[in-house]
């Protein structure tokens, strides 16, 4: 595709939907031709936002049929994500669908499959890695900075689940559980920063606070709002979550530290302070260098990227998804963040899931197929 301005249809107008359109304004380069969603209370909010003038639709498959769209960005309730994604993938459209690409393994599967010898670009959103202190991080790991890439750990302290369109994430069946919902992303970014594969998963979590007194035509919601999730690698490294959904009074809270054999690199959010430190005299068989704490030979600094015009909901991450995304576009090459990727996140998700349930170590070949985990 040439430079020409890049024609969007958003599927699913909620919070997310309305992000991708503010993104794309402040973009520019792109234009939302088309909007559809079956909610009229979420396709006003999005056409309140007066952004863009978009032809709107109360049905997907219309917008897909009406030759409005180059692309398309789906932005629906996680449980819908397969149907729409079986409807787009037959066309011949560009695809951004958010996380997580699907709820459950054999969805995924069948996605797969379909989208097998696709021309067009299908990308799934897991735009942590493009929050700039966190590529900043990722840039440096790659690079060497720390050495041999051993520990990832990423604690989220915040407040619960946001409210939806007749509150469907407030059970496991409509999200695929909270560590597929909140967390895929997470596990994508261990993923692409130890670039490996993860092999064995072994969590514990509950619900313990969040929407306990709340009913749903006599069904209470079931979505775990704490939990630990300690992942192996493929090639010995292991990656650890500490999730907690009750703990809003935090200052930066999101932290993600990267630990490798000859130092150490931390990135805090929303603050956006990157710490990296090496080890003193690390070749040595003992270290006895500097004592832990003292924060000697640590290198403190904020990382701000000014060419981010829409700070959003991410930090500037969907925006710059957003650049990567029509730059690939543009340039006929192919997503940064597969199909494959995509499912690979969502399953250790389910399988963090299923090791709370049986309270046992789950290697990712049971959730998984083998050729695939």
């Amino acid at each position: 595709m040439n430079s020409s301005t890049i024609r969007w249809g958003i599927i699913g107008c909620g919070s997310m939907g309305r992000e991708h359109i503010e993104n794309l304004f402040a973009l520019g380069g792109a234009e939302v031709t088309a909007i559809a969603d079956p909610d009229a209370g979420s396709r006003d909010a999005a056409l309140a936002l007066g952004r863009f003038r978009p032809q709107v639709f109360e049905n997907h498959l219309e917008l897909l049929k009406s030759g409005l769209c180059d692309a398309v960005a789906i932005a629906t309730p996680n449980f819908t994500h397969a149907q729409m994604m079986r409807d787009a993938l037959a066309t011949t459209l560009h695809i951004l669908v958010e996380k997580p690409l699907v709820t459950r393994i054999e969805d995924g599967l069948e996605l797969l499959r379909l989208a097998r010898g696709r021309q067009a670009l299908t990308w799934v959103a897991q735009e942590y890695r493009y929050m700039p202190p966190v590529a900043e991080m990722i840039r440096m790991a790659h690079e060497g900075a720390v050495g041999r890439l051993l520990q990832v750990a990423i604690r989220e302290h915040r407040e619960p689940f946001y409210p939806k369109v007749g509150d469907w994430n407030r059970f496991s069946a409509n999200t695929g559980g909270t560590l597929v919902e909140k967390c895929c992303h997470y596990f994508n970014l261990m993923d692409h920063i130890l670039r490996a594969r993860p092999v064995r998963v072994f969590a514990s979590g509950a619900q313990d606070v969040n929407h306990l007194d709340e009913s749903y035509g006599g069904r209470r919601p079931d979505i775990l709002d704490n939990a630990y999730v300690i992942v192996d690698y493929a090639g010995g490294a292991r990656a650890h979550l500490d999730l907690c959904m009750f703990a809003e009074n935090s200052v930066d809270n999101e932290h993600i530290t990267i630990v490798g054999d000859e130092g150490k690199l931390e990135s805090l959010l929303p603050s956006g302070v990157l710490r990296h430190g090496r080890r003193e005299d690390w070749g040595r068989r003992e270290v006895w260098g500097q004592p832990s704490g003292t924060g000697r030979g640590v290198a403190v600094r904020q990382v701000r990227d000014t060419n981010i015009k829409y700070l959003g909901q991410h930090f500037g991450a969907s925006y710059v998804e957003h650049q990567r995304f029509a730059a690939a576009l543009r340039a006929g090459a192919p997503a940064e963040i597969g199909l494959e990727e995509g499912l690979r996140s969502v399953a250790t998700g389910l399988a963090a899931h299923r090791s709370i349930d049986e309270g046992r170590v789950v290697a990712l070949s049971e959730v998984i197929p083998e050729v695939l985990a």
